[in-house]
């Protein structure tokens, strides 16, 4: 039976996809893997294959070696989606580089088929990012560096998911009570085991997860992108509200919409 070392308050679920291509908006998951690190220290381990319903690109195919043939039969993410956002009901979520890929794309497949699957009140674990942190390299590199082996069959969702989980473990064992010093000088312990600790560490900023918008050191939302890069959300909203139309009529992810949209709703309550 696998087991884990984290201390958790909920599930978390340690997640790995491998998809048609990089792009969230129109690339589409083919194959997932979670991995539930659950509160009693056991594993519990899920992976599937998913028909995406589009061709897979074969310089795609060549890297996670998963072809047309493989997901012809597999159910889509539409027949799972439920099953799997109950699976996930009352977990954190982590994984590696997880913030800017997993669990955006993920998101987005939820949103296409109308399941509702909400994040706000999830912690999300990057162990890319202390990784990239505390030792600045890949999943395979962090593999060797902190759990001493070779990763065999990188690019398969469970061979990755299972070597993120050890990895996030090894890292939290490794530098928990470890100090590093901030830009004036002082000490503070960036890692702990911890999931609130570790959450304001790789994600505190996230607003939505293709990062058009991020959070400034006053709390203040910021688009981060485009002519109005650095510019308050509100502001924008304010004086250019077309800016939200040509949003929402474009060719952004669905997330990043529906968060704008989520501003715009407050704004219009603050009235």
């Amino acid at each position: 039976m696998l087991t884990h070392s984290l201390k958790l308050r909920k599930p978390l679920a340690v997640i790995d996809l491998e998809t048609t291509g990089v792009n969230i908006t129109k690339d589409r998951i083919v194959e997932l893997c979670i991995a539930k690190a659950k509160l009693d220290g056991t594993v519990e381990v899920k992976t599937k294959l998913i028909n995406p319903g589009v061709p897979i690109p074969p310089e795609t195919s060549m890297i996670h070696g998963i072809y047309d043939e493989d997901v012809k039969d597999a159910p889509t993410f539409k027949q799972i989606g439920k099953s799997l956002a109950q699976f996930l009901e009352g977990c954190d979520l982590a994984g590696f580089n997880s913030n800017r890929f997993d669990v955006p794309m993920l998101v987005e497949e939820f949103l296409r088929i109308d399941v509702d699957f909400d994040t706000k009140n999830r912690k999300l674990i990057d162990a890319q990012r202390i990784f990239h942190l505390m030792e600045p390299r890949t999943l395979s590199a962090a593999y060797k560096f902190y759990c001493l082996k070779d990763l065999e069959g990188a690019h398969s969702a469970e061979v990755d998911t299972l070597a993120t989980l050890e990895v996030l473990c090894s890292q939290v064992n490794k530098y928990d009570g470890v100090k590093l010093k901030n830009d004036k000088g002082e000490e503070y312990e960036p890692v702990k085991n911890d999931m609130d600790v570790l959450h304001q560490l790789t994600s505190a900023n996230i607003i939505d997860f293709a990062q058009r918008m991020t959070l400034n050191n006053k709390g203040e939302v910021l688009f981060n992108f485009g002519k109005h890069n650095g510019k308050s959300v509100k502001q924008v909203l304010k004086q250019e509200p077309q800016y939200y139309d040509w949003i929402i009529n474009g060719d952004f992810p669905l997330d990043t919409k529906r968060k704008l949209t989520e501003i715009k709703l407050k704004m219009m309550l603050e009235k």
